[in-house]
């Protein structure tokens, strides 16, 4: 392949993800996949799939781009669909629209769907895979992790202080962040399937848990609440959407009734060693009612056991410029901690970002890699 022709597959390939960033947790459980018909160096349609149901983004783009489709180039960010599910598979109406070439981005791991660019290819199609492979695979982390873990995508994000606390030694902590921040932090909860919190978070703050976004979609809120502590008065009950209360099996019948009659939906589970919401259980039950994703957003105890159990996938911070200091004043992440640094969990070098007067630091974690102590 020519130079000329690799920057002509990453230009075609970024606009892919361009439009997938419109739609970015709409078509849950679903991947926002975007592509583009290209013949001769121009788009002639481009697609969408902005929810799960409708017609795939491959579809789109072919039946825009019409007779012009026929010897054209394909480029779409996840591999192309082989399966008949709600919709029929992308590699027919590719197939059938006549297309020469398609380039695709990350690879389907989904054993139903899976294996389309192999398929054509076998039908006589120029295939190129991984093109800007790591940044489709980024765009469509949500998706990936729970086709091939069986659990959601967890993003733990917290505002911190400069020396990573959540709130002073009385428990007071609005506002640490910005109001620049506070709206990149419900942009965040808008582009989730669900945002959990324990139960501490909800007696401490009381948290309604929405997303205050212009025509933005509220996440299922999803409560740790191993005792059912949750008062039936909590603010996040007048929200609309779904709650979740996460308790173990033998919680207070009394509880979850008040709860259930304030519209929340309790999930009993087993309890772990300690005799709290086992995280094992509860991140695959949630991942089976197609949650996708998932950003944490306290307590300190959470954040350590989902840390502990290597489910904490990413991590936002919105870092303000203070200091706040002292023995009791709560961390972002509590729990016992890590015994040794060859345990803690290592992360990706963050990227940073200015929020007005704060910083935003987002990372992801490294795969079973030590972090080192030099």
């Amino acid at each position: 392949m020519t130079a000329a022709k690799m920057s002509e597959d990453k230009k075609f390939m970024a606009h892919t993800l361009a439009l997938s960033a419109r739609a970015q947790g709409s078509a849950s459980p679903n991947p926002a996949v975007g592509a583009v018909v290209v013949r001769e160096g121009r788009v002639v349609g481009q697609g969408l799939h902005r929810q799960a149901g409708q017609p795939h983004a491959e579809v789109l783009a072919l039946t825009q781009a019409g007779a012009a489709a026929r010897g054209a180039d394909l480029y779409v960010n996840l591999e192309p669909c082989n399966h008949q599910g709600r919709t029929p598979a992308c590699t027919q109406a590719i197939l059938q629209a006549g297309i020469k070439r398609v380039v695709y981005g990350a690879a389907d791991p989904n054993p139903l769907a899976g294996g389309g660019g192999s398929f054509l290819a076998a039908q006589g199609l120029e295939v190129q895979g991984g093109m800007l492979a790591e940044r489709c695979r980024h765009t469509h982390r949500f998706f990936l992790t729970w086709i091939t873990s069986g659990r959601p995508y967890v993003i733990l994000k917290s505002a911190v202080s400069l020396d990573g606390r959540i709130a002073d030694a009385s428990g007071h902590s609005q506002w640490i962040s910005g109001e620049k921040a506070r709206r990149e932090a419900h942009r965040l909860r808008s582009q989730v399937d669900a945002v959990m919190v324990g139960a501490g978070t909800v007696l401490a703050d009381n948290p309604r848990l929405s997303s205050r976004i212009k025509n933005g979609r509220n996440p299922v809120r999803v409560v740790v609440d191993s005792r059912l502590s949750t008062p039936p008065q909590a603010a996040m009950l007048d929200e609309p959407g779904r709650t979740v209360i996460a308790c173990v099996i033998k919680a207070s019948k009394e509880k979850a009734q008040a709860l259930v009659a304030r519209g929340a939906q309790i999930m009993p589970l087993p309890g772990d060693e300690k005799g709290r919401v086992d995280l094992t259980c509860l991140l695959p039950t949630l991942a089976r009612e197609g949650i996708t994703s998932i950003l944490a957003e306290g307590g300190g105890e959470l954040a350590f056991s989902l840390a502990r159990l290597k489910f904490i996938d990413e991590l936002n911070l919105f870092m303000a410029p203070i200091i706040i200091g002292g023995k009791s004043a709560p961390s972002f992440v509590g729990g016992d901690g890590f015994a040794t640094l060859a345990e803690a969990l290592p992360f990706t070098v963050p990227t940073v970002r200015r929020l007005g007067k704060d910083l935003f630091l987002s990372a992801r974690r490294k795969e079973d890699e030590p972090c080192s102590p030099d």
